[in-house]
């Protein structure tokens, strides 16, 4: 999929910075586009037939008042990549004040016990009271792979028993007891086909009775992905998808749009081993950041999980140059919160594709400063001028780092001090003071 987006932004961008754009432009960008959907190994009629509206849309169709031919080609091929992989987004259909069930559901070697995880800390991270069940006493080993994942994010793993149905029902028992808003239920993937896969998932749905039943896609089966999508959107009206492991695979773009073209709701995305690597599927961010256009919606989301928001009156005496190693110590770990910065990066217009080695230059540093931060004392964080050449060296022993590295940290932090106070200054930004969220 990274692949597919670097193709396609690429593509667009060749767009933006010709001074014409006329047919022969547009023919070319519905070259490059099917030679990206195909390597993404998205159906080959699908690839003809979306490239073939982008074409006849981009050529034919008038220009509505102040749009320019380039800005409407960009539109239309933003339309019909948003229709190959689901016009609109799965609701949500969770409710608060109950016992909340969502059943797990998929082939062995999907990934579900992981998302299992993933969703419960997703879930978690939204105030949600979660607790995992794993009915899979098939697969050796299932049960401690799911307790180990669940103390990371400490989220109890309840039920007992020997037989699945016994697991689901003593589980829901506890999980009325304790109120908890969502149970979230692991089950076998041992099956080969969907016939046998739908019968478990009747089995325990009638014991469990649960609100939302999630049929999870490995994403590197490419189009193979459509019949499971298919017989589960006919065995069941609540159904959703989470399709994962979208990080290495060519075939993407094949399970993603496969499962759209059959009609089923595409809920949940994960591109990666990480906990935090789950994203609600919103057809419209994803093919944005496809396109290299941005996903702010996703930013800003993550910001707010990462309550990243700074008070207005701390902010007014950061602006003012009352600005410490403590501020910038929690900005750190704010931005941390966020996820990783490659795919911070990535969210912002432009679709900004940081080198590996940037990437992990730049959190290397953050880790290091972050160390720093954390061997000085209170007074040393909240009066750095105070700091000396003696205080370095303990303050770079203590963290494990060099003298350097203390003084560079040092060298920024008075930079930013100076940057904030010239804000002040230049812009009389304390005037009408609005909430800040850097």
């Amino acid at each position: 999929m990274e692949r597919l987006g670097k193709l396609l932004s690429e593509s667009v961008r060749r767009i933006l910075r010709l001074p014409i754009v006329d047919e022969g432009a547009v023919k070319e960008l519905v070259r490059d586009l099917q030679r990206a959907l195909l390597q993404a190994d998205v159906n080959v009629e699908l690839v003809l037939r979306v490239s073939k509206a982008v074409e006849e849309r981009a050529l034919k169709e008038r220009l509505p008042p102040g749009i320019s031919r380039r800005e409407h080609v960009i539109k239309v091929l933003y339309e019909e990549l948003t229709k190959m992989v689901g016009e609109e987004p799965a609701r949500p259909s969770l409710v608060e004040g109950k016992a909340n069930v969502l059943m797990l559901v998929g082939i062995q070697g999907s990934g579900k016990t992981t998302a299992s995880a993933k969703l419960a800390k997703f879930y978690k991270s939204r105030g949600m009271k979660v607790a995992l069940v794993c009915a899979d006493t098939y697969r050796p080993g299932a049960f401690e792979q799911l307790r180990q994942l669940a103390d990371r994010i400490g989220v109890p793993v309840i039920g007992s028993g020997r037989d699945p149905r016994e697991i689901v029902r003593s589980a829901m028992e506890r999980a009325r007891a304790e109120r908890f808003d969502l149970i979230i239920i692991d089950t076998a993937g041992r099956h080969k086909n969907e016939a046998d896969l739908m019968a478990e998932m009747a089995e325990l749905a009638e014991v469990a009775k649960p609100d939302e039943i999630m049929l999870v896609i490995d994403g590197t089966i490419g189009q193979q992905a459509a019949p499971q999508a298919e017989a589960f959107r006919r065995t069941t009206a609540i159904g959703s998808i989470m399709v994962t492991k979208l990080d290495g695979s060519a075939k993407g773009g094949g399970a993603l749009s496969a499962v759209a073209a059959t009609g089923a709701k595409i809920k949940f995305i994960s591109a990666g081993e990480g906990l935090d690597d789950i994203e609600p599927f919103i057809p419209s961010d994803y093919i944005g950041r496809l396109l290299g256009m941005g996903d702010l919606r996703g930013l800003l989301e993550r910001i707010k999980r990462a309550e990243a928001e700074v008070p207005r009156e701390r902010a007014k005496a950061m602006l003012e140059g009352k600005f410490t190693l403590r501020d910038l110590y929690e900005q750190m770990e704010s931005l941390r919160r966020m996820g990783p910065l490659k795919g911070i990066w990535k969210m912002l217009p432009g679709g900004y594709d940081l080198p590996e080695e940037s990437v992990e230059a730049a959190e290397k540093k953050l880790s290091i400063w972050r160390a720093i931060i954390q061997s000085m004392t209170r007074e040393e964080v909240e009066d750095p001028k105070i700091i000396n050449s003696s205080r370095i060296r303990r303050i770079a022993r203590g963290s494990g780092t060099s003298e350097r590295d203390v003084k560079e940290l040092l060298s920024q932090y008075f930079a930013m001090k100076r940057m904030m106070k010239s804000l002040r200054k230049r812009r009389g930004v304390l005037r009408g003071f609005p909430r800040l969220p850097l």
